[in-house]
């Protein structure tokens, strides 16, 4: 509850920011463009299963309102509508570290799931540097959703022969369940800088960090899982071309 409480104090304080920048240089610049990247993920369960990361991709359009520039600071909204691949990798070993084989196949067991999401986050969007041309440094923080599309899941055994006496995390639920909340939520945070060209538009690269507040399987006291979400490491590019721009 701290975390979700300081997440929230977080995104009222990221809004009064913009909400602050009233008195600034008046600015009306509205881009759209598209946006593409990399994701890992993983899901914090607890009780805690052993994983790695989950790999996969993330891409779809992107928005921007530049509202005001507050003395050195240029103020703005910025919200995208991607696809995303998402899920967890499963890191079977044993107490030594090795990976645990399955008797049946000869292989080292392997279990991953991939959930793909439409996720809408939208940030408060805070540059510094050339405005116009040039290159900027930005920061963004705000809320994020994520609405359920499908899973799919990827693994070389039989779950009646998996080599459960040679695991040292033996938690094994999650492998059965499907997604049960179809509503994920939480709060994503970026750094990232950004290079404007004239009539031509504007390049972004950006790092961030996604933490789930919700649950992607129930969390009742009747329910085997007292936590299961999201933490997302994304790598993007985005492309944004100006249709309205504050004439000087």
């Amino acid at each position: 509850m701290r975390i979700r409480t300081l997440a929230i104090v977080a995104i009222c304080l990221a809004t009064s920011l913009i909400c602050k920048a009233q008195i600034g240089a008046y600015r009306n610049n509205f881009s759209i463009g598209f946006n593409g990247g990399y994701v890992l993920s993983n899901v914090g369960f607890s009780p805690r299963v052993d994983q790695g990361y989950h790999s996969g991709i993330t891409g779809g359009l992107s928005f921007r309102y530049v509202s005001e520039k507050y003395f050195n600071t240029i103020c703005s909204i910025y919200a995208e509508v991607n696809y995303a691949a998402l899920g967890w990798k499963q890191d079977i070993k044993d107490l030594l570290g090795n990976a645990v084989v399955n008797s049946s196949t000869g292989l080292a067991e392997e279990y991953s799931r991939t959930i793909n999401y439409v996720q809408v986050p939208i940030f408060a969007h805070l540059a510094w540097g050339r405005e116009t041309r040039g290159a900027q440094f930005f920061f963004q923080l705000g809320p994020q959703m994520g609405f359920y599309l499908s899973e799919s899941t990827q693994s070389n055994y039989d779950p009646a022969t998996r080599n459960l006496s040679d695991r040292a995390n033996k938690v094994i639920e999650q492998e059965s369940m499907a997604v049960e909340h179809k509503f994920d939520y939480g709060i994503a945070a970026g750094l990232g800088v950004e290079y404007s060209v004239p009539r031509v538009g504007h390049f972004l690269l950006e790092g961030r960090y996604y933490y789930g507040l919700g649950s992607i399987f129930g969390e009742s006291k009747r329910d085997y899982f007292g936590r299961s979400n999201f933490g997302n490491i994304v790598v993007k590019m985005a492309y944004l071309f100006d249709l309205t721009r504050t004439a000087k």
